[in-house]
């Protein structure tokens, strides 16, 4: 399988480039590529996983459909049939990494659900147990959770969306002043609506969704879902027959690309390491996994 790294599409102008996906101006859509690189601690590697792209393509594109009757979303068409003829020769790169989406208005805020404690909120938990306070960002905790257990309901837990670094956790007060009350409350209430569909579903197939991270945008007055939805990158997956609360859990993501690079010497900054073939195998069949399981 051919690795895409980078694309070049010479006849419209490149709008973004991120860690994962390149984005082209086709003035009244954007056209998203997922390629196959691939990031850790912010910083993305030389090499990439073969296939990965279409992987995150295929699983974000079942998700639109299967939830376009709780929310609206940005997809047009993923289908390059159905693209401007100037990308047609293009097909090869294109076909099942790529979608044809809506121009929208980005809410600067990642929206994140959380149905079990784990990552960076149960870092913040035990460190704030520790000093007698269980009340996070606004939000009650149980005083006896550890770590992966399941909360009592899931809960709407912003952050901010850095373009560099870190994003920040942040209440839903400081969330309403950044974007105002009735927008951040359709964030809160469709991320919430999203995950509880999605969640159910993702069971029934064997895998709990611990947590994951919606973006939304308005697309002329029309609040829809942009960017990826529930896939490997952006959500915590954990096979259900292996959930043991109070340890990290074993996960369908590129945890195994973190732990590597975990045991090396490197400062967390660039330029990466290569992976080795023998991680960049382990990790493919983790999201090649996830994908058969939820859309097959």
């Amino acid at each position: 399988m051919n690795e895409v790294l980078s694309t070049d599409i010479r006849e419209f102008p490149l709008f973004s480039r991120g860690k994962v996906r390149d984005v082209y101006d086709l003035g009244e859509t954007l056209l998203f590529i997922a390629t196959d690189r691939v990031s850790a601690f912010d910083v993305v590697m030389p090499n990439g996983i073969p296939g990965r792209g279409r992987l995150l393509t295929a699983v974000s594109v079942f998700w639109f459909n299967y939830l376009s009757d709780v929310v609206g979303n940005h997809m047009i068409t993923a289908d390059v049939d159905r693209y401007p003829k100037e990308l047609k020769k293009y097909r090869e790169i294109l076909d099942g990494r790529s979608m044809l989406v809506k121009k929208a208005r980005r809410v600067d805020v990642e929206c994140i659900v959380r149905g079990y404690i784990s990552g960076s909120m149960w870092k913040e938990y035990k460190a704030a147990r520790a000093e007698g306070m269980t009340t996070l960002h606004g939000i009650d905790f149980p005083s006896d959770l550890k770590e992966s257990d399941r909360l009592p309901e899931p809960i709407f837990s912003p952050s901010t969306k850095a373009e560099e670094g870190h994003d920040i956790n942040i209440s839903f007060a400081q969330m309403m002043r950044m974007v105002g009350r009735e927008t951040s409350e359709l964030c809160r209430d469709k991320s919430l609506s999203v995950y509880a569909k999605a969640a159910e579903y993702a069971r029934s197939r064997g895998i709990i969704i611990a947590d994951t991270k919606f973006e939304f945008g308005f697309a002329g007055d029309d609040f829809i879902l942009i960017d990826e939805v529930l896939s490997p990158d952006s959500s915590r997956f954990w096979p259900a027959d292996r959930y043991q609360p109070g340890k990290s859990q074993p996960s369908f993501d590129k945890q195994i690309v973190r732990d590597y690079l975990d045991a090396l010497n490197w400062d967390k900054r660039p330029p990466a390491p290569a992976l080795p073939q023998e991680v960049i195998e382990k990790t493919l069949k983790k999201y090649q996994e996830v994908v058969e399981r939820l859309t097959r």
